[in-house]
C-alpha cells in the first residue's frame, strides 16, 4: 500500500444536503480502506434522499449506496457523533467548509476543503448525467488517493 499521509482514526465528509459528494467520498473511503478509519457523511440540510445517480456511478467500483441514509450535522449529534470526535472533517461544497468551520470553532479538529464538482443539474440524457457524476466520483478518487495513498481490492 502506497500512503502518502498515514490515516486517521476518523473522518467526516460533508456536502449540502448528504445525498451526493459525502455518501460518495464516505463509500468510496470505505472501499479503499476498509476498517482502519471511522468514516461518516453529513449535509449542511437533511432534505434530500440519496442520489440514485451516486448509487449508480458507485456501483460501477463496487461501493454500495443504496442504503445510506441522508443526515445532516444536527442529526449527527443528535446520534451521538460529536464533532470533536472526528480527526478530520472533509468539506466538499463551500457551504459545508462554512459550517463546517463554525461548528469546530472550539475545536482542535482539521478541516479540508476539496472543490468537488456539484454535478446536480448537470447534463441533458441520462448518459450525460452519468458522465457529470463519474466525474465527481473520479476526483473524490483522486483527491483520496493522493492525500492517503493507494489501497484497496
Amino acid at each position: 500500500m502506497n500512503v502518502v499521509a498515514s490515516l486517521p482514526q476518523s473522518v467526516l465528509f460533508c456536502c449540502d444536503h448528504n445525498a451526493v459528494r459525502s455518501p460518495m467520498a464516505e463509500g468510496i473511503m470505505k472501499m479503499l480502506y476498509g476498517t482502519e478509519t471511522y468514516v461518516q457523511s453529513a449535509g449542511v440540510k437533511n432534505d434530500l434522499e440519496i442520489d440514485g445517480f451516486s448509487i449508480a456511478v458507485c456501483q460501477e467500483l463496487g461501493v454500495e449506496l443504496s442504503r445510506h441514509r441522508s443526515r445532516s450535522f444536527d442529526d449527527l449529534e443528535e446520534w451521538g457523533d460529536d464533532l470533536s470526535s472526528f480527526d478530520i472533517v472533509v468539506a466538499l461544497s463551500p457551504a459545508s467548509q462554512r459550517r463546517a468551520l463554525e461548528l469546530t470553532r472550539y475545536y482542535s479538529l482539521d478541516v479540508e476543503y476539496w472543490p468537488i464538482l456539484d454535478p446536480t443539474g448537470l447534463g441533458e440524457t441520462r448518459d450525460a448525467k452519468l458522465e457529470s457524476y463519474r466525474a465527481a466520483r473520479d476526483q473524490i478518487l483522486k483527491r483520496l488517493q493522493d492525500k492517503w495513498g493507494s489501497a484497496g481490492p
